[in-house]
């Protein structure tokens, strides 16, 4: 019996692609990796669901650095899929290496995505990647090339599928007749194809090039606020952002609040000058209960460092520009 590891999101395509090899007697074990971006949450589900091992590997660190700069460029926002996909498919080959495995698919249809699924993208993915030749595409696996895992009888490549496009019609179909009744639907996941996400994200970027999944996290949280090339404010909308402001709080962060007043907690990030930091506190009363009050105390904290200041709440129309949208 042959043995493959396959990339799982836990989205229909690649809950398909593993079931097309476990039908025929491969063993299969897949693999789900975290991001900032994206987690795992799904592949788990689905791994439970398809009776299938799953390995769960945190990338951050070197992922945030490929997005910084992606040799096959981004799609619509500042999603880099190519190169995504192909560090995907290296690090799996890693582990293929090591535990054994005979070769890695996924659950990518040709011609879904125009720009990341063509032929030509596919190939870029395998060669980039450092296992072009053990790389198996098992939804359209017959409309490309015959690979050494079909030639060399590792896999039976008449029951492999010949799906591509991007309707998924085919696909539910084979759901519905292989039992495959719980999967999400399609699209979302990643947070770079998202709009609101990627403003945030290049404004980070393009104000602090070293930034680090740390400060990825952060861009989940709350209203943000660009005060100053050198310094940002992160905002709670609502109870749950102030409790994830806290837990994320780091020791060169300043923590923002306004006792005896209810309303948001703040973060200031960077190196904010003492106008920044007046403005934040400005800004956060301009959220909170105390919003029509002439002034009011800032309660500033740095580690183990407090201490005060009088702040005037701003008009929202005051800072509209100093949103990162």
């Amino acid at each position: 019996m042959s043995k493959a590891l396959g990339l799982l999101s836990g989205g229909l395509d690649s809950n398909l692609a593993a079931l097309t090899l476990k039908r025929q007697g491969v063993e299969v074990t897949c693999i789900s990796f975290v991001t900032p971006f994206f987690g795992s949450a799904k592949a788990e589900k689905a791994a439970a669901a398809l009776d299938v091992p799953l390995i769960v590997k945190d990338i951050g660190d070197i992922h945030l650095e490929m997005v910084k700069n992606p040799r096959y460029g981004y799609g619509k926002n500042l999603n880099p899929c190519i190169d995504c996909h192909a560090m995907m498919f290296r690090l799996a080959g890693q582990i293929m290496v090591e535990q054994g495995f005979d070769f890695l698919f996924s659950g990518e249809v040709l011609g879904q995505r125009p720009m990341s699924q063509n032929a030509n993208a596919l190939r870029s993915v395998a060669n980039y990647s450092g296992h072009p030749d053990r790389i198996l595409r098992p939804l359209s696996a017959k409309l490309l090339p015959i690979t050494p895992m079909e030639e060399g009888g590792l896999v039976d490549r008449e029951q492999l599928l010949d799906i591509q496009g991007r309707s998924r019609k085919r696909q539910e179909a084979y759901a519905k007749e292989w039992g495959l009744v719980d999967y999400p639907s399609s699209g979302g996941g990643c947070l770079l194809t998202e709009k609101s996400f990627t403003g945030r994200l290049r404004d980070l970027l393009e104000n602090n090039p070293q930034a680090t999944p740390a400060d990825v996290e952060l861009l989940k949280a709350g209203r943000q606020f660009r005060l100053s090339p050198a310094a940002k404010l992160i905002v709670g909308r609502k109870q749950a952002d102030n409790e994830t402001i806290k837990k994320l709080i780091r020791p060169q962060d300043i923590y923002l609040r306004i006792p005896g007043i209810a309303g948001p907690v703040g973060l200031v990030s960077g190196t904010p000058e003492e106008a920044d930091l007046m403005t934040a506190g400005g800004i956060m009363a301009a959220y909170g209960k105390g919003k029509d009050e002439e002034e009011l105390d800032l309660l500033l904290q740095q580690e183990e460092k407090t201490w005060t200041v009088k702040i005037k709440p701003l008009q929202r129309e005051d800072f509209q520009s100093l949103v990162i949208e």
